[in-house]
């Protein structure tokens, strides 16, 4: 959906300098020529912003969708497991079988662990990669706590509104 019509010159020349699978710019030449269309530089730039606003909405849109999709097979495989669960103590392990379904049963073993996990040896443990806060860590920084390999860096991010 576009919420603000973007000049086609512009369009046509991005849309010729990128990929459209992965959106990298694979054509520097095409890219270049963005720069030389023959429209004046505030159109260029308010035409670009504008349609990085419209990408930007359909991104938003898309992620609203995909949550509902999401919500959707949860409450689905949900219902499945339900019944599952009611036909399982239904059949009582007998197999089922008609022209459309059949039901059957097979053997199958679990470890299962419910000691302390302290006592457990460490050949049966898996322990997660750790990842740094950055939070804290910028806290750290910001009030002077000098920490090896890492620093501050000032970005200047692009806002559109």
């Amino acid at each position: 959906m576009n919420l603000y019509q973007i000049n086609a010159e512009i369009m046509k020349a991005f849309d010729d300098a990128v990929d459209p699978e992965t959106g990298e710019i694979v054509n520097e030449e095409a890219f270049a020529a963005l720069d030389e269309l023959s429209v004046e530089r505030d159109t260029k730039v308010e035409n670009i912003l504008l349609w990085i606003k419209n990408l930007l909405s359909d991104a938003e849109q898309l992620k609203a969708e995909k949550m509902a999709f999401d919500e959707r097979k949860k409450k689905v495989e949900k219902k499945a497991e339900s019944l599952i669960c009611y036909i399982s103590s239904a059949l009582d392990g007998q197999k089922f079988e008609t022209t459309k379904v059949t039901a059957s049963w097979r053997k199958s073993e679990v470890a299962v662990f419910d000691g302390d996990i302290e006592t457990l040896p460490d050949e049966f443990k898996r322990y997660v990669k750790p990842e740094v806060n950055k939070t804290e860590l910028k806290k750290a920084l910001k009030a002077g706590v000098v920490i090896a390999g890492a620093h501050l860096e000032k970005k200047n991010n692009l806002q559109i509104k």
